[in-house]
């Protein structure tokens, strides 16, 4: 299963390590620290040129983690990848 990110943007939902809200996490000192290292790191794409709602952290088998900032609500991108539906 795929979700769509935004943009023609679309990742495989296996990938998905998590999904977060970009205001209420980045909040946490971790956080900005982890964005910070992923940046340098060239880990991070942006899925549009608008302000960013949510970031999502991937990973696939035996590559570096890929962070994905998205338009989208982190609540938007949770419905999509069905995780919402089977709680």
């Amino acid at each position: 299963m795929y979700i769509h990110l935004g943009n023609n943007v679309m990742i495989k939902s296996k990938d998905v390590i998590g999904i977060f809200d970009l205001d209420s996490t980045s909040v946490s000192k971790r956080t900005r620290n982890f964005l910070k290292v992923s940046e340098k790191k060239k880990q991070i794409e942006s899925v549009s040129l608008d302000l960013p709602k949510s970031f999502v952290v991937c990973a696939k088998e035996r590559k570096e983690n890929k962070i994905y900032l998205s338009q989208l609500s982190s609540l938007t991108l949770q419905k999509r990848s069905g995780y919402i539906e089977s709680l």
